[in-house]
């Protein structure tokens, strides 16, 4: 675990490769009590099969807002035994996202207590007072915890961070060391390196990795919180090897690489089903039932209610024959 005195310097070097962002299996009639024996197995497979090095607890992918604060410490615990048992290097990032602040502050208190290595605090679902409002709910947690802690710039918040905004907390809270940009505006990225050159940016919009920002030092050589585990299979590590080109700077070779696998052509087929509502296509959303489909798709337990807990709405017959259509298309199925 990152203490928040040494964030900084952890991150620089702790924060590297494909962190994978773990949904939650559900079970029951009503989805109302989760699969832990497929919870478990996801784990396994991310860290042991697909040998991939971080993974990303508790957030939008797991339905944060779906769960009570006992499954989300539970679900925190056994990504800890299971995921170390696997990889005792593995680097163990939690959200704790809350609309209270003292949930979020019992939860970056459970996650320092079991292990983990790095929180990460969702930008305020309700009534944010701008940034001021932030730094302020940011100051709270770290005034009483002692471990690093990442931003989290996220649409589904409904407010998101300016660079100027995300700078100052970085400047006066020492253990914040990491942000995921999960917007998609890079140039508030960069505007954000520009302010705060030493903090591990992770920008969604994948282009500029091909476009030499990691060479530059705007972006760190970290996924901090995607779905790695849904875009390759032990068998064909296609993702994993193209991030390998990616950190290694070779990327003329890791564009090749993304043709000719398909992953180009995959992220095209499977459209926004992942992150669209049709019924709202103006939010950005973390559609549980979309993401457990697809690993699904791939042969993963997703548990015997496989869609979102309210108040998510089931995923339509017509993005379950997408994305599969997308998936042998890919030639992982």
């Amino acid at each position: 675990m990152a203490r928040a005195a040494d964030a900084r310097d952890w991150a620089r070097t702790g924060l590297r490769g494909i962190g994978n962002s773990l949904y939650t299996p559900f079970a029951g009639v009503d989805g109302e009590d989760i699969d832990w024996d497929a919870y478990r197995e996801l784990v396994r497979y991310c860290v042991a099969d697909l040998r991939h090095p971080m993974l990303w607890c508790t957030s939008g992918v797991a339905e944060f807002w779906s769960l009570s604060i006992a499954e989300r410490k539970r679900l925190l615990e056994v990504a800890v035994e299971v995921g170390r048992a696997a990889d005792s290097d593995l680097v163990v990032q939690a959200c704790t996202a809350a609309t209270s602040v003292q949930d979020c502050l019992e939860l970056t208190r459970h996650a320092q207590e079991v292990g983990a290595d790095i929180v990460y605090i969702q930008t305020p679902m309700m009534e944010t007072h701008g940034g001021e409002g932030t730094l302020r709910f940011f100051r709270y947690i770290a005034d009483r915890t002692d471990i690093a802690l990442g931003m989290f710039n996220s649409p589904s918040s409904g407010y998101v961070l300016s660079a100027a905004e995300s700078a100052r907390i970085y400047d006066e809270i020492p253990a914040v060391c990491a942000t995921k940009e999960g917007a998609f505006r890079p140039r508030n990225s960069r505007a954000l390196h520009a302010l705060a050159p030493d903090l591990v940016i992770w920008e969604c919009d994948l282009l500029v990795y091909r476009a030499g920002w990691l060479r530059e030092g705007i972006v760190g050589p970290a996924q901090l919180g995607t779905v790695g585990y849904l875009h390759e299979t032990p068998q064909r590590p296609i993702l994993s090897q193209y991030w390998e080109l990616v950190y290694a700077d070779r990327l003329g070779e890791a564009v090749e690489h993304a043709r000719v696998t398909g992953m180009d052509r995959f992220e095209m087929e499977i459209g926004s089903w992942f992150t669209c509502y049709p019924g709202r296509p103006d939010y950005f959303t973390h559609w549980g039932g979309a993401f457990k489909y697809a690993a699904a798709v791939l042969g993963l337990p997703v548990g015997d209610h496989p869609d979102s807990r309210p108040p998510q709405a089931p995923l339509p017959a017509a993005a379950k024959a997408q994305i599969e259509r997308a998936y042998r298309n890919l030639g992982l199925v």
